[in-house]
């Protein structure tokens, strides 16, 4: 038996229930969860809204997590080669029980349950084997929001040393990983662009070299001036997690041939960009999903953030939960009462 945060209803938060631990299918290892963040992921799935559809009731959220392989995989098939606590693991070679993992699921988008229980049955092809010494929570904390922020940045925002950055909405984990990656990356100027007052305090901790006021904008030129006072020349690339007006007036600080990546829309589901300013610079508009990525991608970008992390070089701050006060920790979530990034150890 074990214990699981279900959602019964969509809209309303899960509530702990005891149920028979997942069967575990071939090519699948059972997984003994130790931390499992609530991501705004888990919680727009939930409601029945996204764009992946109305989830099949009931199920166990959690979109991710790290855990202790329990019982490996009896038919592993191809498994790429990743870094383990105690080595490496071959191509067509199964991680041992034991090992440390971090693992992604597709709870909320597709058919079945996620990383919110004590087990969690997992594809062998999702396992990231992470090394000794890594801290579980801070791992499930960046995980895939610091995937989506690295690669956002690297691969499809094609981020070149010496270049100038803005972060819009770098008081949520996303624009936090970005302004540190993008430092890590070799960017020349970073300048992070939020709304709380605690956000922008923390953009400077963690590196921006200038910070942005986003409240009380209420149009678009006069959010655009703001963000050009604190560039330096025009901007090379921005990283976009709110879309609406704050990302049309982030357009007006790029270059000619900029580019803008979207990986977000809390500001809006609209922008009201103008064409003279796409046209006149050829800007580039382009989407980002962590959904895009292979499972090679994903697992070589976890790899280099928790190298970066164990090292003291990327972080974010997060509050831990017991498993047994999902309910409290995922309305704070969904509210954005929320100081921090929510983290349920088991």
């Amino acid at each position: 038996m074990m214990r699981a945060a279900t959602i019964r209803t969509c809209g309303q938060p899960p509530t702990v229930t005891t149920r028979e631990a997942p069967e575990q299918p071939d090519g699948t290892a059972l997984v003994g969860v130790i931390a499992a963040p609530i991501t705004p992921l888990d919680v727009l799935c939930a409601t029945g809204t996204s764009y992946f559809g109305t989830p099949a009731l009931p199920y166990v959220p959690g979109v991710q997590g790290v855990g202790v392989v329990e019982r490996a995989s009896t038919n592993p098939g191809s498994v790429e080669r990743a870094g383990t606590n105690s080595g490496s693991v071959e191509r067509g070679a199964t991680i041992p029980g034991g090992t440390t993992v971090w693992f992604s699921t597709t709870a909320g988008m597709r058919a079945g349950d996620g990383s919110m229980a004590d087990y969690c049955v997992v594809p062998e092809s999702d396992l990231v084997p992470l090394p000794d010494g890594v801290e579980a929570p801070l791992v499930a904390a960046l995980g895939l929001s610091a995937i989506a922020a690295w690669m956002a940045l690297t691969w499809r925002g094609e981020l070149r040393a010496g270049e100038q950055v803005v972060i819009l909405g770098a008081g949520g984990v996303v624009g936090q990983v970005a302004v540190q990656a993008a430092r890590l990356h070799g960017a020349r100027r970073v300048i992070a662009a939020c709304r709380s007052r605690a956000g922008r305090e923390r953009a400077y901790e963690l590196g921006a070299d200038a910070v942005v006021d986003l409240s009380g904008a209420d149009d678009v030129g006069t959010l655009a001036v703001r963000l050009l006072e604190a560039c330096d020349g025009p901007v090379d690339l921005v990283l976009d997690t709110l879309f609406g007006l704050p990302a049309a007036a982030a357009a007006r600080t790029l270059r000619p041939h900029g580019r803008l990546v979207n990986l977000g829309s809390s500001a809006g589901e609209t922008a009201p960009f103008d064409s003279a300013t796409l046209r006149s610079r050829s800007l580039r508009v382009l989407g980002y999903t962590n959904n895009e990525l292979t499972a090679e991608q994903k697992r070589d970008a976890l790899l280099a953030i928790v190298e970066h992390a164990a090292a003291g070089r990327l972080t974010v701050p997060y509050d831990t939960v017991p498993l047994t006060d999902v309910a409290v920790a995922w309305e704070r979530q969904a509210s954005g009462r929320a100081p921090h990034r929510s983290v349920l150890t088991t």
